[in-house]
Parts: structure tokens; C-alpha cells; sequence
């Protein structure tokens, strides 16, 4: 990461937040769905989004600015990505993940970062996953955006990676099963057990049920760094689970995945980790400083660590590639067999 230099790159960090709102108004008002069925002037996307003609043209505006949407003649059109991710029904659409978990969720919950960083959270913050997932709409509100901002990392993972000699997956801390349906609808001799909260789990089951997977894909309610894991696995998944738990936990949650694995079993860990260097991804970065907001106790992942502890733990091959360019990796290892 280049070095800033100037006080306008100060300025674009200091008043990002006007451009997160930007997004998640554009999304709240269905903007990218309404362009997505023609090019419109902010006169026709008034009448359609159903706010003043002003407001729209403030909008479009500042989303053209941003690079969301392109303007010629006063006419505003989705430009590509916006297209590809941000349309509702779109094959990558992700949208109502940001709308709803990082609009409405993750993005008050910074306004706890200086307490948390100081160690002075103040009464009725959020401290924990645990905390935030015994409330079932929050529970349900975060799932049900989480499910959608899993398939895109799923399916990556089910092309990169052959599972076809595993036959029981554990997916500790799996939300709603988005990594486990995916990767049992492409290895059909697959089973997986999902463990997760309850609230969450109850939701998942759901989804599960909707895919048609419920004889191949269960649930155990339980918090991860509690409850017993089921032993005889051949694959052990953590996906998002080191970001949000205190970071004293991660060499226990290895350990309990190289107990439960078969021999010749893998072990994958997928998460925001920064560079051994830990000069970035910034977005890496920028989520692990999000989650100890509302999880004071967690500890900034790093490749190098990451990769070191499977190997002190006993697991061979241990390596690393990116998932999400910028934002998370994939780390795995196998048990000796």
C-alpha cells in the first residue's frame, strides 16, 4: 500500500462514510434494480423511486461521482459492477448483504470502536457474537444478509478445491449453510454438520430445507467455543469464525479441528487476513478492525501466523491463497493419515 501523500487522500478516507450512505440509500430505494430496466433521467427515477426530483438528482450525483453509475445527457445508467452485484435477482447479486448486515448492522456498530479499542465499552454495547445473536431479529436480520454474501465465496471455493474423497464435513460457526449447500450440491457424496447458535440455526435449517439438502445437511445448536464437536470428520470449515471470537481461542479451535479429523482429514480456515507484513489488503484490514468493535478481544489474523500455527499444530501442507481479492484467504492443512 502506497504511503498518502497529500491532504485530499486524508480527506477521501475522512468522508468515506458519505459514500457508504450514498450506497446504502441508492440500495434502500432500489436504484440499480430501477436502472437495470432502462437508463433513466433523475425526472423518470423520481417518479419510480417515488422521492422529490432534487433528491434524485443529489443522488444519482454523488453515485455517478462514486463511480456506480454513468451520466451522459442527463440520462444515469448502472455502470458494469453495479449491474453484475447490485441488481436484485442478478446471478451475483449481494446487495441486500450490504443494504441490510452492513447498512444496518456492522455500520452502527463502529460507533463503538473507541470504546472497544480502549477497553471501556459502555453499558448495553454489544460485546460478542454470543451477545448479539441471543436477540432473534438480530440474529435473523444478519443471517439471512450473511447467506447472501456467502455464495459468492462458496462457489469459489467449491471450484478451487476438490472434496470429492471427503464424506463429512463440520462447518463450525456456519450461518445458514451457504458454504455447505454449495459445496454438497457439487460433491454429491457429501454430508455436512452445521454448528451454530441456535437462533441462526433455526433460520438455517430453512434454507437448507428450500435446497433440498435436509438428509444430507444438519444442524447442532451450540456456541463453537463451548459445545462438544462431533468426532470422524473429514473436512473441518471455519469460515468468518477467527474474526469474531477473542483471539486467545485460536489455538484452541485448531486443536479441536485436528482432535475431531480423520487422519488424512483438512482442515480450512477462510477469514479477513492481512499479509505476513501487515501492510494490508486495507479492506482485510478495515474488517478486522470492524469486528473489534463488537468483539473487543479479537485479534488482528495475519498470513504468516495463520499458516505457522496449523504447522505447530501438526497439520501438513499448510498454505494460503486469496478468496475474495482484497478481503479474505483460504488457509488449509491435512492431518497426517
Amino acid at each position: 500500500m502506497a504511503l498518502l501523500t497529500e491532504a485530499d487522500e486524508i480527506s477521501q478516507i475522512a468522508f468515506g462514510f458519505m459514500g457508504s450512505k450514498a450506497l446504502f440509500a441508492a440500495l434502500e430505494l432500489k436504484v440499480f434494480s430501477l436502472l437495470a430496466e432502462a437508463p433513466m433521467s433523475a425526472a423518470e427515477l423520481s417518479v419510480k423511486a417515488g422521492i422529490h426530483e432534487d433528491r434524485a438528482m443529489t443522488l444519482l450525483t454523488a453515485l455517478a461521482g462514486l463511480g456506480l453509475v454513468s451520466v451522459k445527457e442527463g440520462v444515469f445508467a448502472n455502470a458494469p459492477a453495479s449491474e453484475a452485484f447490485l441488481v436484485a435477482g442478478a446471478k451475483y447479486d449481494f446487495g441486500d448483504y450490504i443494504r441490510l448486515q452492513v447498512g444496518k448492522q456492522m455500520y452502527p456498530l463502529l460507533d463503538q470502536i473507541e470504546g472497544a479499542l480502549k477497553g471501556e465499552m459502555g453499558e448495553g454495547a454489544t460485546e460478542s457474537y454470543a451477545d448479539w445473536f441471543s436477540d432473534p431479529e438480530e440474529a435473523r436480520l444478519y443471517s439471512e444478509s450473511q447467506h447472501a454474501g456467502s455464495l459468492g465465496p462458496a462457489r469459489q471455493l467449491a471450484r478451487v478445491l476438490d472434496l470429492s474423497g471427503g464424506k463429512k464435513l463440520l462447518d463450525v460457526g456456519g450461518g445458514t449453510a451457504a458454504f455447505d449447500i454449495t459445496l454438497c450440491q457439487k460433491f454429491p457424496d457429501l454430508t455436512a454438520t452445521v454448528l451454530e447458535f441456535p437462533n441462526v440455526a433455526a433460520l438455517g435449517r430453512s434454507y437448507v430445507e428450500d435446497a433440498g439438502l435436509s438428509e444430507r445437511i444438519t444442524y447442532l445448536d451450540g456456541n463453537a467455543l463451548e459445545a462438544e464437536w462431533p468426532m470422524g470428520q473429514d473436512i473441518v470449515l471455519m469460515s468468518y469464525l477467527f474474526s469474531g471470537v477473542p483471539g486467545e481461542t485460536h489455538d484452541g479451535l485448531i486443536a479441536k479441528a485436528m482432535e475431531v479429523l480423520n487422519p488424512g482429514g483438512i482442515i480450512l480456515v477462510h477469514d479477513f487476513i492481512v499479509e505476513a507484513d501487515r501492510t494490508g489488503p486495507s479492506l482485510a484490514a478495515l474488517w478486522q478492525l470492524q469486528h473489534t468493535a463488537f468483539t473487543p478481544e479479537a485479534r488482528s489474523l495475519d498470513a504468516g501466523w495463520l499458516t505457522g500455527a496449523l504447522t505447530q499444530a501438526g497439520f501438513e501442507g499448510s498454505g494460503i491463497r486469496v478468496m475474495i481479492p482484497e478481503m479474505t484467504m483460504l488457509a488449509q492443512g491435512r492431518k497426517p493419515g
